[in-house]
C-alpha cells in the first residue's frame, strides 16, 4: 500500500467512527445527563484500572512478563 492510500483509508476509518459515534448518541434511548453519568462512570473506572496497573508495573522490579493479569481497559 502507499503511504498516500494508507493515509486515505485511516481518514476514512476515523471520519467513520465519528459518524458512528454521532449517530449512537443521537439515538440512545437515554437522556443526556444519563450519558454523560455513564461516560463519566466508565472514565473513571478506565482510569481508575489503569492507575493500578501502573502501580503494579512500578512494583514489579522492572519485570516486563506479562502474566495474564487484569491490567487490560
Amino acid at each position: 500500500m502507499s503511504k498516500k492510500s494508507e493515509q486515505a483509508a485511516l481518514l476514512a476509518f476515523l471520519a467513520g467512527a465519528a459518524v458512528a459515534a454521532g449517530a449512537a448518541l443521537l439515538f440512545t434511548p437515554k437522556t443526556g445527563r444519563e450519558v454523560r453519568e455513564k461516560l463519566g462512570e466508565a472514565k473513571e473506572e478506565a482510569l481508575n484500572k489503569l492507575k493500578g496497573c501502573v502501580k503494579k508495573g512500578k512494583g514489579a522490579n522492572n519485570d516486563l512478563n506479562y502474566d495474564g493479569g487484569d491490567c487490560w481497559i
